[in-house]
């Protein structure tokens, strides 16, 4: 599992939300959550968790639009429409193809959003039965825990824009129209039952056939998304189906289904392992035989019951110990002795399990009770686990003989199953990454069709500005026009530009001398090839640099007031010869040009520096 980053001011805020409102966010994913709560923050103009707690305390309408902004409900008709279409084709046969005619076929859809997945569900099911079959057996369970959400569901109405994935003829079919656009028909929508339900704490529906649950998982960090399919699990019949998201593989819980088609995410439930075939006792006898053949047969089956490998017990209907088997002796320590005795009187009637309310039970539900991983700790201290099976033992005229109790050791099982998780659980780390990063990856795209259909509500907001802005358009085409000549122009006058650049870009390249353009800061603005041949700073090394603080060969500070003149327009030509040692160390006279740069209006922009080399100075 994923060790989150824990930030005790976002976690504070989280216990909040749980002990104020209800709402349990600590099992979701943090970088999901955390992103969420942080747009919701940037709306309000918040930037700490523990500011954002404060303004929750003060302002408690608050909560609508933070909780909106955490349960994200993007969802349509018939999303994914290839494994929709593979439900109906393979999935819904197979169930119909294991149930008597009528029986009923129970849907799950969890976190439902608005409602589009159940009514997708219901479409489903009715093409494949028919309609009035479908009226008949179906019932869609249809949950979800935003209350906005399930509101909008239950109205089963939508705009013009979110039935548009629908064809004509599913529209025609299963719509009718209304005020808002389209309503799902109303003798259809009775098959579906909507309601709240959190996926985290409250208890799942059972018996389900076929359980719809898509892109909700990926909310949810790895230990809390191991107790929802914990549910889903219990929830589903013996081979019923688990419909999920494209980014949910469930790659890490095979203990629990086995895919019938990963690339659809569409799984089936792992059967349940179930104990071991119950003790049955055999009272027909025919009224034909002697008797020494019944003797025979009544020790044959106590022989048979006393070296059964699974101890047993027998107690009949006044709570009497009537049979107890080699094995059960032994485990339990019972003697022959103990036979005839109150069940209640002996050790075994509460220790390893409480048998006595489990008898009740089974006479009441007149049906076999099962209590699973019972602890035990033998005479020689191992610690085993057991099934204990209560079985009532009924007549052939329906009276209650009493119960058959088995304790079967299914340690060797448990030890698999804790080697099996144990193995599932390194498996689990080396997908983790390549599920985390496909989930947040599918979180993203879902928070980016959230995001784009709240903009497609502003356009249809929009739609009636819109004509009456087409006026205004086609006035501003003409204008328009004029603009593209104008920057026809103005490209064809920058690329001139560019030319001209480029010339002086060549000019400055070409010149023998060093040549070096100051602004009125005395800052370079120019700096060409030769002038980094003769002392070897780069353009890049010196572009925005004061010229007097460059450390070169050239004594910068003999150059000071000739460049101040031509600055201030004293002279328009200034000439100074300096000693110079060039970049390769060489000993030159340097005959440096001051002329200053002018604009077109007369002004001094600048100075431009000619550098070139004489003959060295004799020292003197």
């Amino acid at each position: 599992m994923n060790r989150q980053n824990i930030e005790p001011e976002f976690e504070a805020l989280l216990e909040y939300l749980k002990n104020n409102r209800g709402f349990d966010f600590t099992g979701y994913k943090r970088s999901s959550l955390m992103r969420r709560v942080n747009k919701r923050m940037q709306t309000v103009g918040i930037e700490t968790y523990t500011d954002y707690l404060d303004y929750l305390q003060v302002y408690q309408e608050e909560f609508i639009p933070l909780f909106n902004t955490l349960l994200i409900n993007v969802t349509c008709f018939f999303r994914d429409r290839e494994a929709w279409d593979y439900i109906g084709e393979k999935i819904v046969p197979l169930i119909v193809g294991n149930k008597e005619a009528n029986e009923p076929i129970r849907v799950w859809s969890a976190a439902c959003a608005s409602g589009e997945e159940a009514y997708t569900l219901a479409m489903v099911l009715a093409e494949a039965l028919g309609v009035e079959q479908f009226k008949a057996r179906v019932k869609i369970y249809a949950t979800e825990l935003d209350e906005e959400a399930l509101s909008q569901a239950r109205q089963a109405s939508y705009t013009l824009q979110a039935v548009e994935s629908l064809s004509p003829q599913m529209l025609d079919k299963y719509f009718e129209r209304c005020e808002r656009g389209y309503s799902f028909r109303k003798d259809l929508r009775r098959t579906l039952i909507f309601g709240r339900n959190n996926l985290t704490i409250d208890a799942p529906i059972s018996r389900i056939d076929l359980l719809v649950c898509r892109n909700a998982l990926m909310y949810f960090n790895a230990e809390t998304q191991g107790k929802i399919l914990n549910r889903f699990h219990f929830a589903l019949r013996e081979g019923g189906f688990l419909f999920l998201g494209k980014a949910e593989m469930l790659v890490t819980h095979a203990h629990r289904f086995t895919p019938v088609d990963l690339k659809l995410r569409v799984f089936t439930t792992v059967p349940k392992i179930g104990m071991r075939d119950r003790l049955l006792f055999m009272a027909d006898t025919d009224k034909d035989q002697k008797v020494n053949n019944i003797g025979s047969y009544t020790r044959i089956r106590e022989a048979a019951f006393d070296n059964s490998v699974v101890p047993q017990i027998v107690v009949n209907v006044n709570g009497l110990l009537m049979q107890v088997n080699e094995r059960a002796r032994a485990m339990f320590g019972l003697k022959p002795g103990d036979l005839g005795r109150p069940l209640q009187d002996l050790e075994i009637s509460y220790r390893p399990v409480e048998l006595r309310s489990c008898i009740e039970q089974a006479y009441t539900d007149r049906r076999p009770v099962h209590i699973k991983d019972v602890e035990w700790r033998t005479f020689s201290g191992d610690l085993i686990y057991l099934d204990v099976l209560v079985s009532p033992l009924i007549e052939m005229s329906g009276n209650i003989l009493g119960v058959a109790i088995s304790f079967t050791d299914v340690s060797r099982y448990k030890r698999l199953q804790d080697d099996l998780q144990h193995s599932s659980q390194e498996l689990e780390m080396a997908y983790e990454e390549l599920q985390s990063t496909n989930e947040e990856l599918e979180t993203t795209n879902e928070e980016l069709q959230s995001s784009n259909e709240e903009l497609e509500t502003t356009n249809e907001e929009l739609q009636s500005s819109n004509e009456e802005l087409e006026t205004m358009n086609e006035e501003l085409q003409s204008t328009n026009e004029e603009l593209q000549t104008l920057n026809d122009e103005m490209r064809r006058r920058t690329e001139e530009l560019n030319e001209v650049n480029a010339f002086l870009e060549a000019i400055f390249t070409s010149l023998r001398g060093g040549i070096v353009v100051v602004n009125q800061d005395l800052y370079i603005q120019i700096w060409n090839y030769k002038a980094e041949d003769l002392w070897g700073l780069r353009v890049d090394e010196v572009q925005g640099q004061h010229f007097l603080n460059l450390d070169i060969g050239l004594p910068v500070e003999q150059l000071k007031q000739p460049i101040r003149r031509c600055l201030s327009g004293e002279s328009d030509y200034q000439e100074v010869i300096a000693n110079a040692i060039t970049r390769r160390g060489k000993a030159i006279a340097c005959k440096v040009t001051c002329t200053p740069l002018v604009n077109s209006q007369r002004e001094i922009q600048g100075v431009i520096l000619v550098m070139e080399e004489q003959e060295a100075l004799e020292a003197s």
